[in-house]
Parts: structure tokens; sequence; C-alpha cells
């Protein structure tokens, strides 16, 4: 796979890579690059957040505003990159099956297009192969912590993985109630105020058979991070519980703070990072967790 990129000052913490790894279809995922001083290699960790899209300006903002996580992360010797992919398909990794890709007349063919997750697999599989780096690791934050469990679940190039506050309700083929109405224009579910905060409410609503097979694919060390309030509190829990009772190498913890997002601090409007015990706590425990399989 190709890939070409820019050196550019971002933020305030200087230069960063912005570059554009090809995907498996040939589009280009745009990366936020940032490496610690000195001629390496080091160990990368690959940070995504939410379900997709948005491109080179997402990158750019979330450089220059959620850059605080990437600081500690370069601080401990690692190599980090914010990732974008393309849009979340609703019910796409559900409903389209396993890609199989063939050639026809000397070229690729697939059976279907590739999901947002399949991108970060091929980021993950260009920086295998980049001698900059000793490993890849991930971090991913709501629907990117669901996409660390789909990519675990079938991929096992990536050494690490963080799944932070992970919307795993389509990993976990999730049968939403009432609280995640259809949206009647689009016919696609609105789930922005589901209520799945008890383990026992989301297992009843699971199917269980699709949600073991995908578990069972797991190699992966995975630290599953919840957060104690939230309304899919009971959606990352089952997440943790699912892999321990697999018998998999996965770790809990769950912080209480009032921001979806909390293990990426954000930037506040007078320009300082707003950032609090509990996030520096839950993003030191994070680093020592990666440390341990990562260094």
């Amino acid at each position: 796979m190709d890939t070409f990129g820019t050196t550019e000052s971002i933020g305030e913490h200087g230069n960063a890579e912005l570059l554009f790894v090809e995907t498996w279809d040939g589009l280009y995922a745009p990366v936020g690059l940032r490496t610690p001083d000195g001629r390496g290699p080091f160990p990368l960790i690959l940070l995504a957040s939410g379900n997709g899209g948005e491109g080179v300006g997402w990158i750019r903002d979330a450089l220059a505003n959620r850059g605080w996580t990437m600081d500690r992360l370069v601080e401990a010797g690692y190599a980090c990159a914010w990732i974008r992919y393309r849009t979340e398909v609703e019910l796409g990794y559900n409903n389209g099956g396993a890609l199989v890709r063939d050639m026809r007349q000397g070229r690729e063919m697939f059976n279907r297009s590739p999901l947002e997750y399949e991108d970060e697999i091929a980021i993950i599989e260009h920086f295998n192969a980049d001698p900059r780096f000793t490993g890849v690791g991930m971090i991913g934050m709501s629907h990117g912590g669901e996409m660390v469990m789909k990519i675990c679940s079938e991929y096992h190039g990536a050494v690490v993985g963080v799944a932070s506050e992970p919307a795993s309700h389509e990993y976990l083929a999730l049968n939403p109630d009432h609280t995640a109405p259809m949206n009647e224009e689009t016919q696609m579910r609105n789930i922005e105020d589901m209520q799945m905060a008890e383990v026992e409410k989301v297992r009843a609503r699971i199917d269980m058979d699709i949600a073991w097979a995908r578990v069972a694919g797991i190699q992966t060390p995975i630290l599953v991070m919840g957060r104690d309030t939230d309304h899919l509190q009971g959606i990352f829990r089952t997440t943790y519980d699912m892999l321990d009772e697999a018998g998999k190498d996965c770790e809990w913890v769950s912080w209480d703070h009032d921001l979806h997002g909390y293990v990426f601090p954000l930037r506040g409007v007078d320009g300082p990072y707003e950032v609090n015990a509990v996030q520096e706590q839950a993003v030191a425990g994070v680093i020592a967790y990666l440390d341990r399989y990562m260094k």
C-alpha cells in the first residue's frame, strides 16, 4: 500500500506529519502522526474517536484541540497518530458479511465496499511495514472503541487495544428497545438517547450466539474503559464481561467523569486544555497498560 504526506505546524505542539494512507480499495485515509525526538524506532499508538468521515479537516482539528493525550504519549516514548476513516454504515457490520477479495481482469474485486474498521486495519498494516515503528497499538473511544473489538475479532496485527467507552451495540448484536426509535425519514435507528446502563438489560437483548462467535476470535490484549454514570455503561461492562468469561487477556476500569471521551481531553474555549485529576489518572493508567505490551 502507498502513502504520501507533508509536515506542517499544527497547534502548540509544533510539527506533525499529515499522511494519506492507502486503504484496501485504493482510497486514502488521512493520518496525523507525531513522533518523539530521536531516531527511534518507536512503538506507535493509533487514536480513533467517533463514527468517521470529515477527513483532513477533522485530523487537523484533532491535532490542534485533542492533543493533550498525544503529548502524554510522546513524553512516554510513543509515536501516536490520530486517524480518520470512512463514515460508519448503519448495520454494515451485521448485514454486510465478511469481506471477500477476489481478482477480475488482473484487478481486485470485492463482494462489498470496505467498512470503517477495515480502513483502520489497512492503516495498521501500513505502519507495521514501516521500519520507524516497532509495533502498533490502538486507543479507540466510543465507536472507535467498538472498532477495536471488530478489528481484534478478525485481525491479529495489533499488539494491544484500549476500548474506551466502546459503543459495542452492533458488535454485540444488541436489539435496542424503545429508547432507540427509528428515524421515520431515514429508516435508521436513533441511538443518541438509548438507555442501556444495566448489564442485565443488555445481556437480555443481545444475540449471544453471534456475540460469542465474535469474541472467540480475539487474541489481542484489551483494556475496556467504562464511565460510571453513562447511559451505555451496561454495554461497556458487558463488552468486558464477555471477554473475561471467554478467557481473553483483558482488564476493566471505570471512571466517574462528565465528559464522554474523557480519555481525550479537549481544549477549552479560552485556550488551555480542560483536564482534571480523573483524566490525568485515567490516561496515566492507559499508558501504564500499553507499556506492559508495547515496551
